[in-house]
């Protein structure tokens, strides 16, 4: 038993357990079937910090968690699974002729001489629980065995990971690689090559699945047993340079990997959940970034009036949108067509997704008062030209903004709104003066992501017609449109669509609409005045995307919201 009876008789003599409570303890071991270290943590008596803290203290050894450090795969070859099973160990290190062993009793003579004899090396016994040490076998050994059946089946030709500071698999056969190192790899250039822009991976009580995102839409790729996904985590915590000790609070890291020859950016986010840790990775592939707002798909007259506003010596341009809806690429875009040598431009973002030359990029750290509103500040002092800042979420980075735009800047933001009239009342809620943003707002953009359907397998359907009452289009005018579904394919992972194409609702600020908003017009005022000077709302928008064959009904209705 790992923690034995006289051991509990030392914790009373210390103080640190009552009579009753080890009357407790030994009922609960007994009735639960577990062990009385089990039994202790289990009824809140010792936290598993406190126990291991003791035993060290008891055995006058070193402690160790295994789950809380990186164990090289030849070091965990040095001991089968079974003895480790057996006798409860986890090798941790190996100096020259001694291996560092992490034992639920490292007085146990015969685990030791029979470990000494299997690997043929001195051992050097180190305390852990009894709770790590069987997490650490299933997560070391059960799960490499299922994480190298799943990696046979995985193509990880031409990926390469770049400023690893932990290890360095350049140069390392396939078949050396760890299963864990390799099925991380394979993942990652999997979603690559799929498009995806996000990675899920997501625990649960008895099992763990890594979803990817793509078009949008998340898409279930791997659904596997539990006891699999602590390697996973810790491979990718190591990647992403992240505390694999610390579970219990969020953390944010990046990667980068070479997949193909093309070098792309991963922004990882740890959060605890209560199976374990979620990780999300985001993925900024640079080589899929349009920077040409003319193959936006934008209609000549909305895209005219986007240049126009970006072209203006000052002013502010706002992009308002969805998370997940191409703000920034369309701000980036912007940035793009002036980013001259004779223009300064700044940018406030969080986090920096994309480096581009010529560009002045700063990283915001709220949590050492680096903030939007701060750096903002900070920009007026720089003799800037342009200033791009990623989010106008408060009265203070509104306000500066603004004045910014007035004394001669371009301005270049985002904002949540659902539509672009809405953004006048959003800016006023947060407490900018209406006259102020009548004056400096130039121009407002609303845009939404449609998934387009796949070129291999799209065809042709007939539409319902209760689908077409709600989108506005009559029978007649259906007559002349050819509608389309994508059936499924390899080409688009049997989804039916491949690729997205974005809508926009441009919003030029004309007189007419800067007087209706100094005199606190609703925002449906302000919409029927943009429409009647010409701006396609999102749901036109759209419409004309299906009308051309490029998406679908079910895209339309489930993106863009009614203009009644």
């Amino acid at each position: 038993m790992a923690l034995k009876t006289d051991i509990l008789e030392k914790l009373t003599a210390l103080g640190l357990l009552k009579d009753d409570e080890i009357s407790a303890v030994m009922r609960e071991a007994e009735n639960a079937s577990i062990s009385l270290q089990r039994a202790l943590v289990k009824l809140g008596l010792m936290s598993e910090e406190r126990v291991l803290e003791f035993l060290a203290h008891i055995y006058s050894v070193e402690a160790v968690n295994p789950l809380n450090i990186e164990i090289p795969q030849a070091v965990l070859k040095l001991i089968p699974e079974e003895a480790a099973s057996k006798f409860t160990v986890v090798p941790v290190q190996k100096h020259g002729r001694t291996l560092a062993l992490a034992m639920a009793d490292p007085t146990d003579m015969c685990a030791i001489n029979d470990l000494k004899f299997i690997t043929g090396l001195e051992i050097k016994p180190m305390v852990a629980t009894e709770i790590s040490l069987a997490a650490a076998i299933e997560q070391y050994y059960m799960a490499q065995d299922d994480l190298e059946d799943m990696a046979k089946g995985l193509d990880d030709e031409d990926v390469e990971v770049l400023e690893d500071g932990d290890e360095d698999d350049e140069g390392l056969d396939e078949a050396e690689q760890a299963p864990v190192i390799r099925f991380v790899n394979s993942m990652i250039a999997d979603a690559v090559r799929k498009r995806a822009s996000d990675i899920h991976i997501e625990p649960a009580e008895k099992i763990f699945r890594v979803r990817f995102r793509i078009d949008g839409t998340l898409h279930e790729v791997i659904k596997q047993p539990a006891r699999m996904k602590s390697a996973i985590v810790s491979r990718i915590k190591v990647m992403s340079d992240l505390d694999i000790a610390e579970r219990r609070l969020p953390q944010d890291g990046r990667i980068k990997i070479r997949v193909d020859n093309k070098t792309v950016d991963l922004r990882v986010s740890s959060l605890p959940t209560i199976f374990g840790e979620k990780i999300v990775m985001r993925i900024l592939d640079k080589g899929n970034l349009a920077l040409d707002l003319a193959q936006f798909g934008m209609e000549d007259n909305a895209l005219g009036n986007l240049k126009k506003a970006i072209d203006a010596p000052y002013g502010m341009v706002l992009v308002t949108g969805p998370t997940g809806s191409g703000k920034t690429t369309t701000l980036y875009s912007a940035l793009n067509r002036i980013n001259r040598s004779d223009v300064n431009i700044m940018t406030s973002e969080d986090p920096v997704e994309y480096n581009i030359d010529g560009i002045n990029q700063v990283q915001i750290h709220e949590e050492i008062g680096l903030t939007f509103a701060k750096s903002l500040r900070a920009f007026l002092r720089q003799d800037p030209n342009v200033i791009m800042v990623g989010e106008i979420r408060d009265s203070d980075t509104g306000s500066i903004g603004v004045k910014a735009a007035l004394t001669g800047h371009l301005v270049l933001s985002t904002v949540h709104t659902n539509d672009a009239p809405s953004t006048m009342d959003r800016l006023v809620d947060m407490g900018i003066e209406p006259f102020l943003v009548a004056a400096s707002l130039n121009l407002v953009v609303a845009q939404r992501l449609l998934r387009k359907v796949c070129s291999q397998c799209k065809s042709e359907i007939e539409a319902h017609p209760e689908a077409l009452r709600e989108l506005g289009i009559e029978p007649s005018e259906a007559k002349g449109i050819r509608f389309y579904k994508g059936r499924g394919c390899s080409k688009c992972s049997n989804t039916g669509y491949a690729g997205r194409q974005g809508v926009y609702e441009v919003m030029p600020i004309s007189p007419a609409i800067r007087t209706m908003i100094l005199d606190r017009a609703p925002t449906d005022q302000l919409k029927k005045q943009a429409v009647d000077e010409g701006m396609l709302t999102l749901r036109q928008d759209a419409i004309l995307k299906l009308k051309a064959g490029l998406t679908t009904i079910e895209e339309v209705l489930r993106e863009t919201a009614s203009d009644t």
